[in-house]
């Protein structure tokens, strides 16, 4: 194991600590591989699924997996007009499993998100039965404010470039705190804590995953 990993292994046993006192259920994994098997075991065949924009966990093969797998998958990219994509949002409200990631992390457990059109922030907060959430380490930040930080400053101006907008961050890959038309940082969601106990899952990787 490298001093990395051993680095990584011990600041999750922390972190699992503290999203359980959030009422948020989580789980560290070596690699893509055992995140996949983990994140199938979490999701019961049968289930109905969706996701917004989420690189990590289209990187470690969920997302293939569950659309060629007995799964009723509400996936916005098999439709190519706005009323199309906007009646899978809706359906996503209702689906059993909501898949993603975050865009920080705190070592206390507090999950930073941010979104333009915002139906996936929208999601995290209200509707899914379950999220689960595959969250690479480089994701983790010392507090809330380097999650907020890094979210805007990091995440934001790459997922604008990923998404073909251009936003005033895309042109300096840094946030300019912008009221742009396409904005990507219209909402910022803190989840401090789950009133519903587990509905929260988490799997924390020891590789770079997502932006």
């Amino acid at each position: 194991m490298s001093v990395r990993s051993e680095r990584n292994r011990m600041l999750a046993e922390q972190m699992i600590k503290s999203l359980a006192s959030r009422n948020m259920e989580a789980y560290y994994v070596k690699n893509k591989e055992e995140a996949l098997a983990k994140a199938l075991s979490l999701l019961p065949e049968g289930s109905t699924v969706s996701w917004g924009g989420t690189a990590s966990a289209a990187e470690i093969g969920l997302l293939e997996t569950l659309k060629k797998g007995n799964y009723t998958v509400y996936d916005r990219a098999d439709h190519d007009t706005d009323e199309g994509v906007r009646g899978v949002i809706l359906q996503a409200f209702d689906c059993d499993f909501y898949i993603g990631s975050v865009n920080g992390i705190s070592v206390d457990g507090v999950l930073v998100n941010i979104d333009g059109h915002s139906n996936r922030v929208a999601a995290y907060a209200w509707g899914p039965r379950t999220l689960l959430l595959i969250v690479g380490m480089n994701k983790v930040a010392k507090t809330v404010e380097d999650a907020i930080s890094r979210a805007r400053n990091e995440a934001s101006p790459i997922n604008a470039q990923r998404f073909g907008i251009n936003p005033p961050c895309v042109k300096a890959g840094s946030c300019f705190d912008c009221k742009a038309q396409d904005c990507i940082c219209c909402n910022i969601l803190l989840t401090r804590f789950s009133q519903r106990k587990n509905r929260i899952k988490i799997i924390l990787v020891d590789e770079n995953l997502g932006f």
